[in-house]
């Protein structure tokens, strides 16, 4: 997550707008898979960003330029989703690349307005960035009322704009004095509205791994699934959550960062609960093909071919092929 924010604005350089061809080439291929509203705010919930910039503009009136933007980020391999993404919302913003990451992005407050805003107002998010899109929201409505073209509405901006996810630079800290930050709302979620918002946040957020270790059996080593959602300890509440509708998992919380992660590891409960549900509400991209490969080694530790050296070989080879050690071409 930290690597995720890091990385927000670097790819303003690189913005190119796909040409309405190629978008409707994309949709002629996959007519049929129109995202689902709650997928989308999944994916937003976990990959998603809701960022006000302010900076120095001699051009503008008052000397600063405020600028809200709409971005969801992922590895460069899930192109075709952010396509898939940027079709959903009728083709409206621009997919940007910044190294292995590629961006959707949505800048224009017309868009921000009539689109992005009455989506996530619809098929509201869950997590604790639910507080930033509504900060947000109350920025660009600031912006439509042309508000920000003055001197008390810029000060406005900028204490709605320190209470939100990123921290105020030292230029803006330097140049604004008795910054008041205002209420940021405390998220409250008990319950998962749709199943296609999980799939959404898990295909951005979600792992299915497979611990190999050194253990007494007749091969030296033993093999552990494992179903993982990591997440930011704000939202705790969200995980336990997603513990009860799953009726499995513990959480583990992270030793050096401010992180806690859903765990499920109880091989009938993955067989049982975890692999149904992502057979019901399919995954898409890279995390669909990792699912598949993660599934494959299910049915051969079904079998017990984990068991036997040629099966475990066959295992380390599967794994060796999925999350980070997938081709990235």
């Amino acid at each position: 997550m930290l690597l995720r924010y890091t990385l927000m604005g670097f790819e303003r350089n690189y913005q190119i707008k796909y040409p309405s061809k190629q978008l409707n080439y994309f949709s002629t291929l996959h007519s049929d898979n129109r995202l689902n509203h709650w997928f989308v705010t999944g994916l937003a919930d976990s990959e998603g960003t809701f960022t006000i910039m302010t900076d120095q503009n001699q051009k503008r009136t008052l000397g600063w330029r405020v600028q809200a933007k709409f971005q969801i980020g992922l590895h460069k391999r899930d192109l075709a989703l952010l396509l898939q993404v940027q079709q959903f919302f009728g083709g409206i913003g621009s997919i940007g690349k910044s190294g292995n990451m590629v961006f959707y992005s949505v800048s224009s407050v017309k868009d921000l307005t009539n689109t992005i805003i009455p989506h996530f107002l619809k098929y509201p998010l869950l997590t604790q960035k639910a507080a930033d899109f509504l900060l947000f929201k109350a920025i660009v409505d600031l912006i439509i009322n042309k508000v920000h073209l003055t001197i008390e509405g810029l000060n406005q901006i900028i204490n709605i704009k320190a209470s939100m996810n990123t921290a105020l630079s030292q230029i803006v800290k330097s140049n604004f004095s008795n910054i008041v930050p205002v209420n940021r709302a405390l998220i409250n979620t008990d319950n998962i509205p749709d199943p296609q918002w999980i799939t959404g946040f898990v295909n951005g957020e979600g792992t299915f791994d497979i611990k190999i270790y050194r253990s007494k059996t007749n091969t030296g080593y033993a093999v552990q699934l494992r179903f993982r959602i990591p997440q930011h300890e704000r939202d705790t509440k969200l995980i336990e959550v997603l513990i009860k509708y799953f009726g499995s998992g513990v959480i583990e919380k992270h030793t050096k960062f401010p992180a806690v992660t859903l765990v499920i590891v109880k091989f009938s409960h993955l067989i049982e609960k975890v692999i149904p549900f992502f057979e019901l509400y399919s995954l898409i991209g890279i995390k669909q093909t990792d699912f598949l490969d993660w599934c494959k080694i299910a049915k051969l530790m079904t079998n017990g071919s984990h068991l036997t050296i040629e099966g475990l070989n066959l295992i380390r080879t599967i794994k060796g092929g999925m999350n980070k050690g997938r081709p990235t071409e």
